[in-house]
C-alpha cells in the first residue's frame, strides 16, 4: 500500500530537520523496514513536508514502531523541530491524505 502524509517544519529550524535526515540511525531505518515499509520519501516545499510512504500495512507499521525506544527518541527529536508532526498513534493510521487523482 502507499500512503501520504504532510507534516510542517518549523520555519527557524529547517537546516537542523535536513541535518538531522541525513542522519537517521541505521537502528531507526532497520526497524522501520522490519515494520513493513519498503520505501519512505518525503519531499519538502517551503516549510510543508510531503511524505509518501510504500508499506504492506500502514497500521501495523505504525503498531510496530510506536514503543520502540530508537523511534520515541527519534519523534521526541523531531517533536523539537516540527509544528505539525507525525502521528504515530492507532488513530495516526487514519491520517494519510486522500488521493485526488492518479495516472
Amino acid at each position: 500500500m502507499r500512503v501520504a502524509l504532510h507534516t510542517r517544519v518549523r520555519a527557524d529550524r529547517i537546516e537542523e530537520y535536513e541535518a538531522a535526515h541525513r542522519e537517521v540511525p541505521e537502528e531507526l531505518r532497520a526497524a522501520i523496514r522490519a515494520a513493513g515499509a519498503t520505501s519512505w520519501t518525503i519531499w519538502r516545499s517551503g516549510t510543508d513536508l510531503f511524505h509518501v510512504i510504500e508499506c504492506t500495512d500502514y497500521a501495523r507499521l505504525l503498531a510496530e514502531l510506536e514503543g520502540l525506544p530508537v523511534n520515541i527518541a527519534w519523534q521526541a527529536r523531531m517533536a523539537e523541530l516540527l509544528d505539525v508532526v507525525h502521528d504515530y498513534s492507532a488513530e495516526g493510521a487514519g491520517a494519510g491524505l486522500p488521493v485526488a487523482w492518479e495516472l
